[in-house]
């Protein structure tokens, strides 16, 4: 008898601790909602880090920096974005002068120059590229161009490898030469240029990168990293970089910078605050520079070893949110060229 009460005791004991339990409030697993216009590869590694230092979660609507950031705007309030991240400047400037931003602290800002940022801080530069040539070293063409002006010769017909002019860097390279360089030089170079490229634009440049090593073309306009990148696979691929226009007199390489701003109408400015400040954070910048081989935006982290140090060579002088005040400018005048 003594012992069917104990039996009973324990389990009623039991019985109460299940009850209890499964009446408790289920603890809420923070998130953050990202519109990326990067590819996955480029932000997971990062994004993954941050989760297992902070235990928030993140997920990316992934898609093209364009077609998101009008997203933002169309959604306005009931958006479910707490970020938007892009691969280009032009992008984030635009989406600052929208209105679609919150600015972040001046302080949060600090670490990144204020030639990558928004004058507010309403998106915040996190690793920048240059627009350089990709070379074929076994062709004729091997030591014979040192400036993007160059691939309008005639010479190039049918040689040249390019994007199509949708592609963002493209757009912010035109812009950076249309105010370095004049508008009038850059509508005679884009002419030329699409006469060299017949037609043929490619819709990545990693193919770009591919064509130039295959002998295919003997010369391209890439982002720097795609040629390392390619190089890290094929390490005896006939291919070289040329950062163009070093003269004294010469404009200097294009750059552009990736970014990320927080959206107006995010509830989670904390936790978007948090995320920001990981990013720009030297455990952040250094991963960016290790993985993706870009150059880290935060003053005093190297580039990878592969990669030509930042301040090595000349950069041309146009501030980074102007890639997004003359973007209406670039569009109008690849327009009136007619380019593929």
């Amino acid at each position: 008898m003594v012992l069917m009460m104990k039996i009973r005791y324990i389990l009623s004991t039991l019985l109460l601790g299940v009850t209890l339990f499964s009446t408790l409030p289920a603890v809420a697993v923070e998130t953050l909602v990202i519109y990326s216009g990067r590819s996955d590869k480029f932000v997971k590694p990062v994004i993954k880090e941050f989760t297992r230092e902070t235990g928030i979660k993140v997920i990316l609507h992934s898609g093209k920096s364009t077609a998101l950031l009008n997203k933002l705007k169309l959604e306005g309030a009931v958006t479910t974005a707490d970020l938007f991240l892009s691969n280009d400047a032009g992008n984030l400037q635009k989406g600052s002068d929208l209105g679609l931003f919150q600015p972040v602290s001046a302080a949060l800002a600090a670490p990144i120059a204020a030639n990558y940022r928004a004058s507010d801080n309403s998106w915040i530069g996190l690793s920048a590229r240059a627009r350089v040539l990709v070379v074929n070293t076994e062709g004729e063409w091997a030591n014979k161009l040192d400036s993007v002006f160059d691939l309008a010769d005639p010479a190039l017909k049918g040689k040249l490898g390019i994007t199509n002019s949708t592609n963002g860097s493209y757009i912010a390279g035109v812009t950076v030469y249309m105010l370095a360089a004049g508008k009038e030089k850059t509508r005679q170079w884009l002419e030329g240029i699409k006469a060299n490229a017949e037609g043929k634009v490619f819709n990545k440049h990693s193919k770009i990168v591919k064509a130039v090593a295959q002998g295919k073309k003997q010369v391209g306009l890439v982002n720097h990293y795609y040629i390392y990148r390619h190089l890290a696979k094929n390490p005896d691929a006939p291919i070289k970089i040329v950062l163009p226009d070093q003269g004294s007199d010469d404009i200097g390489v294009a750059w552009n910078v990736a970014g990320i701003a927080i959206s107006k109408h995010s509830k989670k400015r904390a936790q978007a605050e948090r995320l920001v400040a990981f990013l720009v954070s030297e455990a952040g910048q250094k991963m960016f520079a290790e993985m993706n081989m870009e150059y880290p935006t935060r003053d005093g982290i190297p580039a990878a070893r592969q990669v030509p140090p930042a301040g090595s060579y000349k950069v041309a002088d146009v501030p980074m949110a102007e890639l997004g005040r003359q973007r209406d400018a670039t569009l109008d005048l690849i327009e009136a060229v007619g380019m593929p």
